[in-house]
């Protein structure tokens, strides 16, 4: 049976799935049970795209940069801490927030922020796995970009495993990656030097290169859709929502944050150490491409199991990173604009609009282009990061809404820090790039899209900043889909006189006549469907006299006999050709007000091979159409 979904709630298909408040045998059950979506949250801080800047970092500057993975980390905590506040306390996502506190127009814009964000996303995703592919099997590059399509079918089988299976796969993949860098470090173990380690946790820039590299750190590593994803995620757990229970929740889920947040920075830093170890100790200072060190490692460690090893890695990076990128589109597409459509399709989608500019790079520039188009699509995500930050800052900051669980002083004081630099850091690269492009061009016309669009985006912080602090003068929109409740004294009882029966000649019929009888009264007549479905049919609809079409007319015309004999109004219409076409005709024709027709009970795959008839012909109706599900 197909779960019921309730669009008001995030992530409707999961929204409390794991109940929390069932008694388990110890307590460590009981904390496990809220520890999960921190997991799918922290793929996001180790794909490709972190991959490239700490290797950049790593082969120009050693071990000096560790110290901006570790700011960056406790940026990624407060924030994604905040996210779970939103979500725990107020039981709304950051899509939905928005969209009761913003206008429909900057919502909108929001929107399309957020979608472009995950598609830069979920770009450097396939990048990386493409690389991946191409490391350890050697295939073109191009090949490896389109075999990443069939990604989709892994997320549609992990969604109908149910939750917990997901947060499984994640975190088998995770470990995999993280016991491939620890073998990688075991086999450099010689060439790292640990008191640099420890140095390179002293804040220091050594020059403007350094600063560039440490602005990408920070963009690669904090992440907008993740705040989306994080806010929507913890609301899979059902548990007692009283003061008592929301603190707990809170407690657990920041422990989950933590562990999970802080495993991707071991993982971060591995790969930092790597590159600082391998290559800059051999004065490869130049390593900025995956495939570079790829092949380097097999040259300086002397070993083929490490390239090996980093290829796999690589892999399960992009693979566990594009399931939760899917999410975060859900999650976003739902919140904003109330819409929801199959997973797989969103999915689909998304990697197709991922895939394109990655094909065409690689047809026009070539495969050497490939790690600057990954750079830019971190650089991307960097830009959207405001626009998620600093709505997500005012929300947990409103007493109205969130109660006594609004974050205190201090959290609020460093939360404002962390965004405006952030912001800075964001508007500066803008300006630096806006700055150079114009200094080497002529052309008028990109100098004034560059200049509006510059404008616009500090437009956009200004307002995503302000309108807040002026919500009561603005509309709130309520989440609430439905209408309040009301007395039921003005029911009008529907009689129907015209009900369509679409039969398909199976056990179902005599089920199929019970139902539309049950629904009728005594004048009501009965409009008796078949579509003939034969080749004969198909090309020659009323003219086909084939045996098929024979032997059912002769059927339909007997169930039609036996009904007027027992007394009931009946008329057989038989239909030719396409089944969801002919049916949704023949009812129209009939001017039926009612439609009887049979469920198959299957789903998924079968439905690819089948047909969905029961979706395809209610949205062409609007009338009352009755699904009868009988084994």
């Amino acid at each position: 049976m197909e779960p019921k979904h309730h669009h008001d709630l995030s992530l409707s298909d999961v929204h409390e799935s794991i109940d929390t408040t069932i008694p388990q045998p110890s307590s460590w059950r009981r904390v496990f049970a809220f520890f999960g979506p921190a997991y799918l949250i922290s793929v996001g801080y180790m794909d490709p795209g972190n991959w490239a800047t700490d290797l950049q970092g790593g082969s120009q500057f050693g071990y000096k940069l560790i110290w901006v993975l570790l700011m960056s980390n406790l940026m990624a905590l407060l924030l994604q801490s905040l996210s779970v506040r939103l979500g725990v306390v107020r039981g709304r996502d950051l899509a939905q927030a928005n969209r009761e506190t913003y206008p429909t127009v900057i919502n909108y814009i929001l929107y399309v922020l957020a979608e472009v964000a995950i598609a830069a996303c979920d770009l450097a995703e396939v990048l990386g796995m493409a690389i991946g592919l191409q490391l350890l099997t050697g295939i073109p590059l191009l090949w490896g970009v389109l075999i990443t399509v069939t990604d989709t079918f892994l997320l549609l089988f992990l969604q109908r495993l149910g939750m917990r299976r997901m947060e499984g796969f994640i975190i088998s993949l995770i470990f995999l990656i993280g016991i491939s860098f620890f073998i990688e470090l075991f086999l450099a173990k010689d060439r790292i030097s640990y008191g640099e380690i420890a140095s390179g946790f002293i804040p220091n820039i050594p020059n403007n290169t350094a600063l560039y590299i440490a602005i990408g750190i920070i963009g690669a590593t904090v992440m907008p859709h993740n705040l989306y994803l994080h806010s929507a995620l913890v609301q899979t757990r059902k548990f007692n929502r009283d003061a008592k229970g929301i603190k707990k929740a809170l407690r657990l889920n920041f422990w989950d944050s933590t562990i999970a947040l802080n495993l991707a920075f071991l993982v971060n830093v591995a790969i930092l150490i790597l590159a600082a170890a391998v290559f800059h100790s051999s004065g490869r200072h130049n390593v900025a491409e995956i495939k570079e060190a790829h092949h380097l490692l097999d040259q300086l460690l002397g070993t083929k199991i490490a390239p090996i090893l980093f290829a796999v890695a690589l892999i399960a990076a992009g693979q566990s990173s594009t399931v939760t990128g899917t999410l975060a589109g859900q999650v976003v597409m739902e919140g904003y604009l109330h819409l929801r459509i199959n997973p797989w399709m969103r999915r689909l989608l998304t990697r197709v609009i991922a895939i394109i500019p990655a094909v065409i790079v690689i047809l026009v520039y070539g495969e050497n282009d490939v790690d600057n188009l990954l750079v830019f699509s971190q650089v991307i995500l960097s830009l959207q990061l405001s626009f998620a930050i600093i709505p997500l800052i005012h929300f947990v900051s409103d007493k109205k809404t969130m109660g006594s669980f609004a974050i205190g002083p201090v959290t609020k004081i460093i939360s404002w820090a962390v965004s405006l630099v952030l912001a800075y850091l964001n508007i500066r690269m803008v300006a630096v790039a806006a700055y150079d492009y114009f200094t080497v061009t002529g052309n008028l016309f990109w100098k004034i899209v560059i200049l509006f669009f510059g404008l616009a985006f500090i437009a956009l912080l200004l307002i995503a900043f302000a309108y807040p602090l002026f919500k009561r003068m603005g509309r709130t929109i309520s989440m609430r889909l439905h209408h309040e409740a009301s007395n039921l004294h003005t029911l009008t009882i529907p009689k129907y006189e015209k009900i369509a029966i679409a039969f398909d000649f199976s056990e179902k019929d005599k089920a199929l006549l019970s139902h539309a009888i049950g629904q009728g009264n005594t004048g009501s007549s009965y409009i008796l469907i078949h579509v003939v479905e034969s080749v004969a049919a198909k090309l020659y609809r009323k003219q086909s006299d084939d045996m098929e079409t024979q032997k059912d007319k002769e059927q339909l015309e007997f169930y039609s006999k036996e009904l007027n004999d027992r007394g009931f109004k009946a008329e057989a219409r038989l239909g030719y050709g396409n089944r969801i076409r002919e049916i949704v005709r023949l009812v129209k024709e009939s001017n039926a007000d009612m439609l009887i027709i049979g469920g198959h009970r299957h789903k998924g795959i079968k439905d690819w091979f089948y047909g969905e008839t029961i979706n395809s012909v209610r949205h062409e109706l609007n009338i009352p159409v009755l699904v009868v599900n009988v084994k």
